[in-house]
């Protein structure tokens, strides 16, 4: 039996999924409260969203993850530089 691959995973798998849901786990952590998912049986990806309930991942949320991600790094390390500052003048 041949297995067809789609870009989601494999019919087999989609038709678990279909029938029993999916099963998300987080593949990347965007800032403390949103994080990416993938699905460990068809590769299905999802984020979420601003009202924290689960979108799917496109390629504009993608970019605003990615974005809003470099910020908040971008704002913590500014936040530690700060804290060791008040630490050695203290």
């Amino acid at each position: 039996m041949s297995q067809t691959i789609t870009p989601t995973g494999s019919k087999i798998t989609g038709l678990f999924c279909s029938l029993f849901g999916h099963h998300f786990v987080v593949s990347k952590k965007v800032t403390h409260h949103i994080k990416e998912y993938k699905c460990i049986h068809c590769q299905t990806q999802v984020t979420t969203d601003e009202r924290g309930k689960l979108t799917a991942l496109t390629d504009k949320l993608k970019e605003i993850n990615r974005t809003l991600e470099e910020m908040y790094q971008k704002r913590n390390r500014r936040a530690s530089r700060k804290r060791i500052e008040r630490k050695r003048v203290a």
